[in-house]
């Protein structure tokens, strides 16, 4: 197999390099209110870093500095909801992505059910099959991004996602980012058993 070869802009951008060969990357449809508002936003750039205590991560391209709506409100209330994205919502999901005005809700603009968090001060997606409810754990600024770390404090599964009490890959349809407007779904699943 021949290789081209060169620095991350080589490749178009480094932003477009990372995007499409990290893929499928799952998505966080995050949740919050702060000072800026309520907000609801899609980030691909997320994952989970740590089960004890159980923390997931997303990051923006933004800084404190300079910060969107969602970042604001976590640093300012050290609250939000990260909101899986599955099959049924991620239309909506896409909507929600687009450029509002200061203040106008994408909940609102959506058309999208709010419910209420038990243990943060913010909102999460009714629709969403899993919700998880995040304080703060850190905010690392990465050059332009900043890698946002809540610690999850209480979930929310829908009944329909769920065997014997725990989420079945089965029964959560959800969908990944791959590049531009590409998305990828779980419908085609394989398994490979692990070496011993």
């Amino acid at each position: 197999m021949s290789h081209r070869s060169g620095e991350p802009d080589a490749f178009g951008s480094p932003y477009r390099l990372l995007s499409t060969a990290v893929t499928p990357r799952p998505i966080a449809w995050v949740s919050s209110r702060g000072p800026a508002g309520e907000n609801l936003a899609p980030y691909s750039f997320f994952n989970t870093v740590a089960i004890d205590p159980p923390v997931v991560a997303f990051s923006p391209v933004a800084t404190a500095a300079d910060p969107k709506d969602t970042l604001a409100n976590a640093l300012e209330t050290e609250a939000f909801v990260v909101n899986v994205v599955t099959e049924t919502v991620v239309e909506a999901m896409n909507a929600s992505s687009a450029t509002l005005e200061a203040g106008e809700s994408e909940f609102d603009r959506v058309g999208i059910d709010r419910a209420p968090s038990v243990r943060v001060d913010a909102p999460r997606v009714a629709a969403a099959a899993v919700s998880l409810e995040c304080e703060l754990y850190d905010a690392v600024e990465i050059g332009t991004s900043t890698l946002v770390l809540g610690e999850v404090v209480y979930a929310h599964v829908a009944e329909g996602a769920l065997t014997d009490g725990k989420i079945d890959v089965d029964r959560l349809d959800t969908v990944g980012r791959l590049a531009g407007e590409w998305y990828a779904s779980t419908d085609d699943r394989f398994e490979l058993e692990r070496p011993p």
